[in-house]
């Protein structure tokens, strides 16, 4: 894949779901250009604290995503590693961090002009 495929589009949230086009639902997901597929925080021993990690970013850029979203929760519960935003602001990737409501409108706004990525939690 490389980042003239287009990020697929984020066509439903509720608690617990995201509705991904093409690929179906999810509870968690990782977005990128070209593709989506579940994200297992037991990958990379991501929890709400300390939260999202470098490690968890890294497919989105192998990707080609030049902007990444990463959503805190429905409620914020999810941190974002400060290690995290330092990695993205060294690489020159735009990061934007908002809860999932917001992250999801963003992501699906971007899709439209960005080879855009996104870290997506649909609980807490």
């Amino acid at each position: 894949m490389n980042s003239a495929d287009p990020s697929p589009r984020i066509e439903q949230l509720t608690w617990g779901r995201v509705l991904v086009e093409t690929y179906g639902p999810f509870k968690d997901v990782k977005l990128y250009p070209g593709g989506a597929r579940k994200w297992d925080w037991g990958e990379t021993g991501t929890s709400h604290e300390p939260g999202i990690q470098p490690s968890d970013v890294n497919e989105l850029l192998a990707h080609g995503a030049i902007v990444v979203v990463l959503s805190k929760g429905m409620i914020g519960r999810l941190q974002v590693c400060p290690e995290t935003l330092q990695m993205l602001e060294a690489s020159g990737v735009a990061a934007h961090v908002a809860q999932t409501v917001e992250a999801v409108r963003l992501y699906n706004e971007l899709c439209d002009s960005h080879s855009v990525g996104a870290l997506i939690h649909s609980t807490c």
